[in-house]
């Protein structure tokens, strides 16, 4: 018998919606069905663009639908947990965009209504689901570079001039809640467990960061440090060193060539160390992501290759805690638990 693939609507018709959609197409586990905007006729020509079945005038005749499965929400930062919370509601399981929600206390009402309306809810990193990440996993559960002691991850571009919602601060904005989310969920994947305190500082301007820089430390020992801007070249770049080794990753959300979806590894600790590049296949991050959502829906969090609620929960607490740090000028402790 063949499983009809799952039916997921779309919340928004942003960019990046445009491209989850365009990556989603080939898949035979997924489709998109249904797009929602509150302004109909960008709806209309969304669906028109992309073949897609139905569309709406607003988001909640979309939650009323009866043939969607599941919602892809890519809505600014501050509508996560509104939208997430409807979805649930309606008996829809939930992809939200990065990050999950705008504060720690939201998130954790969003994993309540999943709980009680009995669906998934989860935050979505397309870099998680690459076989870059995977295989990076894989590394470090092997214990290629001994015990991790020390990372380094980073995430710019230069933002163009004129109004975008990444700068409003009412609309939960800045570089860390846009970009700085990439650093600080690789590093929590990386450590598994929350930081206990960071100290952090920022360039602050019309009431968000527009670049930021923080220390997180671990229990056992373990430091990281990210950093975020949106006034520097494009790159993405991470490294991980532990006790008998290093791997350097771009962890990036889509890669179209095998030489974007390798690794760097260093095994030794001295001159003697031996380089090689770890070769994974190539993959649009939002079609794998796709694809393990649905798994996660119909065979169990098990299949799913990215944040669990757990990790969602303790990346919302780092990113309100740095935030508090960068502003007070302070470190900031985060309790366990």
């Amino acid at each position: 018998m063949i499983t009809p693939p799952l039916r997921i609507g779309i919340l928004g018709a942003a960019h990046i919606a445009r491209s989850f959609a365009a990556g989603v197409k080939p898949s035979e586990r997924v489709t998109v069905s249904a797009v929602a905007s509150r302004d109909a006729g960008k709806a209309r020509a969304f669906a028109r663009e992309f073949a897609i079945a139905r569309h709406f005038g607003s988001y909640e005749a979309l939650l009323a639908d009866r043939e969607i499965d599941a919602v892809y929400i890519p809505l600014p930062n501050s509508l996560h947990a509104e939208w997430s919370i409807s979805a649930a509601r309606a008996g829809k399981h939930v992809l939200c965009e990065k990050p999950l929600s705008a504060t720690a206390g939201e998130a954790r009402t969003m994993f309540d209504a999943a709980r009680r309306y009995g669906v998934r809810i989860v935050e979505g990193y397309p870099y998680r689901a690459q076989p870059q990440t995977l295989k990076l996993r894989e590394l470090l559960d092997a214990g290629a570079i001994g015990y991790v002691r020390l990372i380094q991850a980073s995430f710019g571009f230069t933002l163009g001039a004129g109004e975008n919602i990444r700068l409003s601060p009412e609309l939960a904005g800045g570089a860390l809640m846009d970009i700085g989310t990439y650093p600080v969920s690789l590093v929590r994947m990386i450590a598994k467990a929350r930081p206990t305190r960071v100290h952090a500082v920022a360039e602050w301007s019309g009431g968000v960061d527009r670049a930021l820089a923080a220390t997180l430390q671990f229990e056992g020992g373990l430091y990281a440090q990210i950093t975020c801007s949106f006034s520097t070249c494009l790159h993405r770049q991470a490294l991980i060193a532990g006790s008998n080794g290093v791997i350097q990753t771009t962890y990036l959300n889509h890669t179209s060539t095998l030489p974007q979806a390798a690794l760097q590894l260093r095994v030794g600790t001295d001159k003697d160390a031996v380089d090689s590049i770890v070769q994974a296949s190539a993959a649009n991050g939002f079609l794998a992501e796709a694809e393990s959502f649905e798994r996660l829906v119909r065979e169990g969090p098990a299949l799913w290759s990215g944040a669990t609620p757990e990790e969602s929960i303790d990346i919302m607490l780092t990113l309100d805690a740095i935030r508090a740090s960068a502003r007070s000028g302070g470190a900031v402790e985060i309790p366990a638990g």
